[in-house]
């Protein structure tokens, strides 16, 4: 019931200990394991109405927006025919990280959280926090921005009709600025976001139907578009096919990682699915897939169709059509924008509730985000409040001056899950091994975590600004010192359920290059990093450490099963 998520104070109390030390304490809390149940065993939960093909469309909708009609040209300007290989060693990389979410996924209890609860239960409280802050404002500002660029396309399509061509006030669709640019209003954006929000909080059965129409006519347009390109393709535009050498192909992937992000919004639908432990492997790991064969078959078609050279800024793939005469197939491929974008916008919405829904019932958010509606059985107040931070941003200022600073939660979610999955499998009390020094065992490995990722991060920076190879190096073999360390002195327990083939070896590689791609952010982003945590930190320490629960004897019912022991 929403009564059993409403947590009791921690006795953590400003009164009964020094603010520093009781701070201290709070912070390195960690969940018990087995200490989440969903409320959905009452009947006034979440319901489990998602299986594999619904998770499956769900990732593909989160992942592939509008992105794959532009992104693919665009990268190819820089890349050549080569940019497939980018699609195809950023695709690699994704699936190191959703195999990381796909054993946390099967091995934890059925219940809201996502990277959020993984890192709750294997690292602390305050990391879990600020992994949920970084997260939830890439998803605010991404949702903002979509929802623009929806409203854009959708005035675009009204614009088909001859007399409102050129007849609609900047202000409806594409933004009136004021102020100098600071101010941008926008009316139709907010109205989607009502509109997708009302979906939401009908029922999960009802936005997941929108989902799977949007998503499958997406899929469907995009094979069209593939089939109808196949039979303009020249091959003598594949070659040479990395014209600019392998350095682009590389800096290309680094592009497109990005664009198949998404996946991991499976992770957050755990308590809506109807067998969790199975499907949702499935659906992470079927999703990207799908997404990099979409991908790929994109990137053929349109570098085979036109010189890589001739590909235009803005609409490459429509530009590329239209050079052939083909215009009905701009129009497809508009009408696939828009279910992109749909479904993208759709996605993230949800996913943004269900973490704040993670966090109200553990207290680290006040509880009216912990309420469940007894017969919708949607998080109401929290998507609610999601549509409306999104409105509000999406109505009145132009978001997409913040792009460049997106992308920092999801990298910092990736590479902590993939660390994640290494701490849960140890089991410090199999082992004879002695610490060093003061450290535990545990310390230890955490150590090894922290100086593969820093070396990452330096490696990134080298490649990034050209420095000295020789830094490179090094920071290469030390990270190679501390996965040897982790290999060779830690027990590793074998989880039940999916487990992530050679573990620990690839959620380090994972932690690694998701450090790399990290550096190669752009330096506000990294500030944004620094500047939003500080932040956490601050509500943190003034409201979460307070109110906190990280355990309930009262939410037993469903246990982690795989787990090692408790770290000290």
């Amino acid at each position: 019931m929403e009564e059993d998520y409403r947590h009791k104070p921690s006795s953590s109390s400003p009164g009964r200990r020094p603010f520093l030390s009781g701070f201290c304490a709070a912070a390195l809390r960690r969940k018990p394991l087995g200490a989440h149940a969903p409320a959905a065993a009452s009947g006034e939960g979440l319901v489990r109405q998602l299986g594999v093909l619904e998770l499956v469309l769900l990732g593909i909708g989160a992942s592939i927006g509008a992105g794959i009609f532009v992104v693919t040209g665009t990268v190819a300007r820089d890349a050549g025919p080569g940019v497939t290989i980018s699609f195809v060693l950023a695709g690699a990389a994704c699936v190191l990280n959703a195999l990381c979410y796909a054993e946390l996924a099967s091995r934890f209890p059925a219940v809201v959280g996502g990277a959020y609860l993984y890192t709750y239960a294997a690292f602390n409280e305050l990391t879990a926090f600020l992994v949920f802050t970084q997260l939830m404002l890439d998803y605010h500002i991404g949702a903002a921005s979509i929802a623009r660029s929806l409203a854009s396309y959708f005035v675009q399509f009204l614009e088909l009709i001859p007399f409102l061509k050129g007849n609609l006030p900047s202000w409806i669709g594409h933004g009136e600025e004021y102020f100098g640019g600071v101010v941008s209003i926008n009316i139709l954006a907010p109205i989607l976001l009502i509109i997708l929000t009302a979906i939401l909080c009908y029922g999960v059965k009802e936005s997941s139907a929108v989902n799977t129409f949007m998503t499958t006519l997406k899929i469907v347009i995009v094979v069209v578009v593939v089939f109808a390109g196949v039979f303009e393709v020249d091959v003598s535009n594949w070659s040479p096919f990395m014209p600019n050498g392998f350095k682009s192909v590389v800096t290309g992937a680094t592009v497109v990682f990005f664009a198949y992000v998404g996946f991991d919004a499976v992770a957050n639908s755990a308590e809506e699915a109807k067998n969790p432990q199975r499907d949702l492997p499935i659906g992470i790991l079927g999703s990207l897939l799908a997404c990099v064969l979409l991908y790929v078959a994109v990137c053929l078609v349109i570098t085979g169709m036109v010189p890589y050279t001739l590909l235009g800024e803005d609409a490459p793939l429509a530009e590329a059509f239209a050079t052939k005469g083909l215009k009905f197939v701009t129009v497809l491929i508009s009408i696939g924008a828009v279910a992109g974008l749909t479904t993208t916008l759709l996605v993230g919405l949800y996913v943004q509730s269900r973490l704040y829904l993670g966090l109200g019932r553990d207290g680290l958010l006040p509880s009216v985000f912990s309420k469940v509606h007894p017969t919708r059985h949607t998080p109401l107040q929290s998507q609610i409040w999601v549509g409306c931070v999104a409105a509000i941003m999406a109505g009145l200022f132009n978001v997409h001056m913040l792009s460049h600073i997106l992308s920092v939660g999801t990298l910092t979610g990736y590479s902590v899950v993939s660390a994640c999955v290494i701490t849960l499998r140890w089991n410090d009390k199999a082992t004879s091994r002695r610490s060093l020094g003061s450290m535990s065992i545990w310390q230890e490995g955490v150590l090894c975590l922290v100086i593969v990722a820093l070396c990452g991060f330096a490696v990134g920076l080298s490649y990034r600004y050209s420095y000295a190879i020789a830094i490179m190096i090094v920071a290469f073999l030390i990270a190679v010192a501390a996965s040897f360390a982790l290999q060779f002195r830690q027990v590793y327990v074998d989880p039940k359920g999916f487990s992530c083939p050679g573990a620990p070896m690839v959620p380090i590689i994972s932690v690694f290059f998701n450090m790399v791609l990290f550096a190669q952010l752009h330096e506000e982003a990294w500030c944004r990093f620094v500047i939003v945590s500080l932040i956490a930190v601050v509500i943190y320490a003034g409201y979460g450490q307070y109110n906190a629960a990280p355990s309930s004897s009262d939410h037993s019912a469903v246990v982690y099963h795989g787990i090692p022991s408790e770290a000290p």
